[in-house]
């Protein structure tokens, strides 16, 4: 853990963002008149996963379905 004042915090910005990255610090705290107010971390990187797929193979798209965007558009006055 490490506090710096604001001052500090703004010269150093990326110096600060560096040191999370590279884990030598795991919570920085930025203080104004001694005390603590603002607490920087790293976002979490979210995993990749794996989708689901509940529906996998229940719905085939029908072969004229580029078809119907003219019938679509004929609905709307001819434009869409």
């Amino acid at each position: 853990m490490t506090q710096v004042n604001m001052l500090e915090a703004k010269t150093d910005l990326s110096k600060l963002v560096r040191m999370l990255e590279t884990k030598q610090e795991d919570i920085i705290y930025l203080a104004r008149n001694g005390t603590a107010v603002v607490q920087m971390t790293l976002i979490p990187e979210k995993p990749a996963g794996k989708r689901i797929g509940v529906a996998e193979g229940k719905f085939k798209v029908p072969e004229e379905f580029h078809l119907w965007d003219k019938e679509v558009e004929e609905m709307f006055g001819g434009e869409i």
